[in-house]
């Protein structure tokens, strides 16, 4: 995509936001609280249906709130999906227009070297910049790595965390908190705020203090339905860090135990959450701040046998949870295919902001407010040699380095347990999916080929415990 498309783009979002500012936007200009959780799974919040997790703060934020079902990061050419993730949230470009990531796929610490490079580049366009530029006082704190160095020092406030030792990553969702609140009980003037959250949690290691430990008996938490004790083939990064916590094959008391430690993490947040929450209520700031939650990327703990985010199943490293909730947002739930980058020109629209160019997410203002039932007829997702493309109910995945291709019915098989591709009665289907993966390709600029001459083979044999 050429620089023109960049401006069409940001020219046709910056008319939605003309159009659209006297209806979402109040009187004073909101506050905007947006905490990003790290490697969330998309089912893991009571109030989206999960009956064995407690998030009662984060579940009223959902029932008062809208809710996304179908939200996903883009994808990632590197193991660490959080850090392309965090980049195009902050920027509003797509995986493949991040100038590094198109030049140094797969090379992480070329690719943070680069990116850093990039600070003082008069072509990025960031989201706390825009938002300081539209009058708003800009506060972050967060983990200390893969956060997209750039975009956070654009921040007015910008507090970087290491919490990577056990004993401080016990105690980071509080820290994180702390440092919001005490944020809001000292700042002067009247300026509305953007505060961006981003603790280190629930990745691993997954700990926190007892009491939330305790909540979670492993033995009583039910294995994932599309639970596997090995993924059945390669799919081009098996053995990667997250992949490795668990030794192959898994097994029901491993899984449950990660999955208990997880849990305990994920309320842990939720009540530092709500602690935030209760403050501004407090201080009568809750009724004009907009809160938005979400996650850098999603989780496999078992799922397929994976215990990973690098992977483009539904349960597995793209998919999200996305809610919002504030001043002018309706209560409500969609099934729209949305991404993380949409959030920017969103945000944009509910702080009265004009939209700038060269932005590629679409605004979820419509969906929101029940002027659109969708802002994309299909979704694209990649990781390394996987290429995934769905509609609301079909779902294709390509397997680049194998020759290898899964189709599944998300309509009546949500957890990607049936693969019809190998159905005859299917390969229509399978042709007009692939049609649209290569039409998604060209729209992002990937040029990844679809078919390898040289397929690597398919069986995977894991490596042997030492």
């Amino acid at each position: 995509m050429q620089r023109r498309d960049f401006l069409k783009i940001g020219a046709g979002a910056l008319a939605l936001a003309t159009t659209t500012r006297a209806q979402t936007a109040p009187a004073k200009r909101p506050n905007i609280l947006f905490v990003f959780a790290d490697d969330m799974k998309a089912d893991c919040l009571g109030a989206l249906g999960n009956p064995r997790i407690r998030t009662p703060n984060l579940d009223r934020l959902v029932r008062r709130g809208f809710a996304f079902s179908h939200a996903y990061t883009f994808g990632s050419m590197v193991g660490a999906v959080c850090l392309p993730s965090r980049s195009m949230l902050l920027t509003g470009r797509s995986l493949f227009h991040l100038p590094a990531e198109k030049v140094l796929r797969g090379k992480l610490p070329q690719f943070e070297k680069a990116l850093a490079g990039q600070q003082e580049g008069r072509d990025w366009v960031l989201l706390p910049r825009v938002l300081r530029a539209a009058g708003y006082e800009t506060f972050h704190v967060g983990k200390s790595g893969n956060g997209f160095v750039p975009g956070l020092q654009a921040f007015e406030h910008n507090t970087i965390r290491d919490d990577r030792p056990v004993a401080e990553r016990t105690t980071s969702s509080q820290n994180h908190a702390n440092q919001v609140i005490e944020f809001l009980r000292t700042r002067t003037g009247d300026r509305p705020f953007f505060i961006y959250v981003a603790p280190p949690v629930p990745h691993d290691p997954r700990v926190a203090p007892q009491e939330f430990m305790d909540l979670y008996d492993p033995a009583k938490i039910p294995l994932p339905v599309n639970f596997q004790p090995v993924h059945p083939f390669d799919n081009g990064d098996m053995a990667v860090r997250d992949e490795q916590l668990a030794p192959w094959p898994r097994t029901p008391e491993i899984v449950r135990r990660h999955l208990a430690d997880y849990y305990a993490c994920v309320t842990c947040l939720d009540h530092h959450v709500g602690r935030i929450i209760a403050h501004l209520e407090q201080a009568k700031l809750l009724d004009n701040t907009i809160v938005v939650f979400s996650g850098d990327n999603g989780l496999s703990l078992g799922d397929h046998g994976l215990f990973g985010k690098q992977n483009v199943y539904e349960y597995g490293g793209m998919h999200v949870p996305l809610v919002l909730a504030g001043p002018g947002i309706p209560a409500g739930r969609s099934d729209a295919l949305v991404y993380l980058l949409d959030l920017f020109p969103t945000i944009c629209n509910l702080a009265g902001t004009p939209i700038p160019a060269p932005l590629e997410g679409q605004s979820l203002v419509p969906v929101m407010m029940g002027r659109s039932a969708a802002v994309r007829e299909y979704l694209f997702t990649a990781y390394k040699p996987q290429r995934a493309i769905r509609t609301d109910r079909w779902k294709l995945i390509r397997y680049t380095h194998i020759n290898k291709t899964q189709l599944f019915d998300l309509q009546t098989d949500p957890r990607e347990m049936d693969n019809l591709a190998e159905k005859p009665e299917h390969a229509g289907k399978i042709r007009e999916m692939m049609a649209l993966l290569e039409k998604a390709q060209k729209q992002w600029d990937d040029t990844c080929p679809l078919v390898s001459p040289t397929p690597a083979p398919a069986q995977w044999i894991p490596p042997a415990r030492t």
